[in-house]
């Protein structure tokens, strides 16, 4: 295997040139879009309307990409998820904008800007963004890290991580309490040291496409790309159910500190479509965002036949 592709983007057999060039452009191309458009978008006033534009457009042609070219035929098939995904997404986003509102009005943002002075606002905007992702992922990494190798954590981000198939559908699958774990370890950081809002604007948005594209069930071909940057190929690495691959690859946007931290993960093979997690997971939203709070006594159940495994992911 070349040491330019990730093997969890070797291919089943031989495709066309031109289809493998396409998937070789397709992660930064569409990317790079994104960011193209919300940029004119702010530039001409109409920042967060552009934005949602966006993201939709983007949403609708993973939609269509995965169906032309998916990574796994088999997760196009319909896992009986999509309204617990739905649900999931939608009432978790809802509470971050309601929490982002309050901690605002309250002053918790003001308040956490203890260094006001540190920040290098002489610099261009976009080295002030690469800053902003580099500093934020330190926190993202830690918050992701200790969701996993903390058992209290792991029960809520358990729901993220229960899916069978990697889409753009499930991106946002999180629990509340989740979503409220990651959100007091990344961006508190860039408040600390002054950040200005732009630069969050910037994080956020990049971070919400990078999302999508991560999650996606698309062929694409990210080459070098992935030793930095948080790529499908590379995510698909952290939804294994085998620990040394599943405990990798933290990064939310980068794997700058994945590489530091020596949670970087790759491998000459490609990844397994069988994903998901070892522990009994329900299959209704009200019984996923409840089963956190009663993890212990659920697995016990399941292990003495108390509970049908077969009725769960």
């Amino acid at each position: 295997m070349s040491v330019a592709t990730s093997g969890a983007e070797v291919a089943a057999g031989s495709e066309p040139l031109a289809y493998r060039a396409l998937a070789g452009i397709l992660w930064p191309g569409v990317l790079g879009l994104c960011i193209l458009s919300t940029a004119l978008g702010m530039q001409a006033g109409h920042g967060p309307l552009v934005f949602v534009i966006t993201y939709v457009c983007l949403a609708l042609s993973l939609f269509v990409l995965e169906r032309v070219m998916p990574w796994e035929r088999e997760w196009l098939k319909n896992d009986g998820q999509m309204w617990p995904d739905f649900l999931h997404t939608f009432i978790t986003k809802t509470f971050v904008y309601w929490f982002t509102l309050a901690a605002g009005a309250l002053g918790i943002f003001d308040a956490l800007r203890v260094g006001e002075g540190l920040w290098p606002h002489q610099l261009p905007l976009p080295l002030q963004v690469v800053l902003g992702l580099v500093i934020s992922e330190f926190g993202f990494y830690w918050s992701h890290r200790l969701g996993h190798e903390f058992k209290p954590i792991w029960r809520f981000h358990a729901i993220h991580h229960s899916v069978r198939r990697l889409w753009f559908f499930n991106t946002g699958r999180f629990h509340v309490g989740d979503t409220l774990r990651a959100m007091c370890f990344g961006l508190p950081l860039m408040f600390a040291i002054g950040a200005p809002e732009v630069v969050f604007t910037w994080v956020s948005a990049i971070t919400a496409f990078v999302g999508l594209l991560t999650h996606c069930n698309v062929d694409m071909r990210t080459r070098w790309l992935h030793r930095w940057f948080n790529t499908p190929a590379m995510h698909r690495w952290h939804h294994s159910k085998r620990l040394y691959e599943g405990d990798k690859n933290y990064g939310e946007n980068l794997l700058l500190w994945d590489r530091l931290f020596g949670t970087w993960y790759d491998a000459d093979y490609r990844a397994s479509a069988d994903i998901g997690i070892k522990e009994y997971m329900p299959r209704t939203y009200l019984a996923q965002l409840l089963a956190p709070l009663w993890w212990n006594r659920l697995q016990a159940k399941v292990a003495s036949g108390a509970i049908d495994r077969s009725g769960g992911l």
